[in-house]
């Protein structure tokens, strides 16, 4: 009965900590990463649609990435979603390609990425702990049903607790690694 929570819980946090570092990869650190337009919708034929689908994406460069749609009728759709996202860049076009130039990262601007990478690590910390108290919550309704002992549920609790730990380490580890990119010079 208790293996069951706990490996519920178990995997939901792991899921937590995969979309944490997914959500970092939307960070960038001074170099081109397609994965960046992945989380930005354009709007095609009315459904909005990530733009890794709407065309190719290349990164010819460390600084530089070219996005070559499928219809070039969509071009300036995707010009607009990337100038309403958060990415701060200014795509141009020659009518069959957009180019982003990414330009170096100064030191502020650093700063407001490790806090927005911290933010996010918050949150997932957050979640991970809901998940905990979720699955606590189960562990005592199983004592109370008299479906475990008294011991069972100590030591249940006590597992809860070392997954907890384990993935709120995983947590500070994928936030340290993304520091240490974007600082990097």
């Amino acid at each position: 009965m208790t293996d069951q929570v706990l490996n519920t819980a178990k995997e939901k946090m792991q899921k937590t900590c995969a979309v944490y570092e997914r959500d970092l990869m939307g960070l960038r650190a001074g170099r081109a990463n397609p994965q960046l337009l992945d989380r930005i919708m354009v709007d095609y034929y009315g459904t909005p649609t990530p733009i890794p689908q709407i065309g190719n994406i290349s990164s010819p460069e460390p600084r530089l990435l070219i996005i070559a749609p499928w219809e070039a009728k969509m071009i300036p759709q995707v010009e607009k979603a990337i100038q309403k996202s958060d990415l701060g860049l200014n795509p141009s076009n020659d009518g069959k390609i957009i180019r982003l130039v990414f330009p170096e990262l100064n030191e502020e601007r650093r700063k407001d990425l490790t806090k927005i990478a911290s933010r996010g690590a918050e949150e997932a910390k957050v979640a991970i702990r809901s998940i905990r108290r979720d699955g606590i919550e189960q562990i005592k309704k199983l004592k109370k049903n008299s479906e475990i002992t008294e011991d069972d549920q100590r030591k249940a609790e006590e597992d809860m607790q070392k997954i907890t730990d384990k993935a709120i380490k995983q947590v500070d580890e994928i936030y340290a690694k993304k520091e240490k990119e974007i600082m990097e010079v």
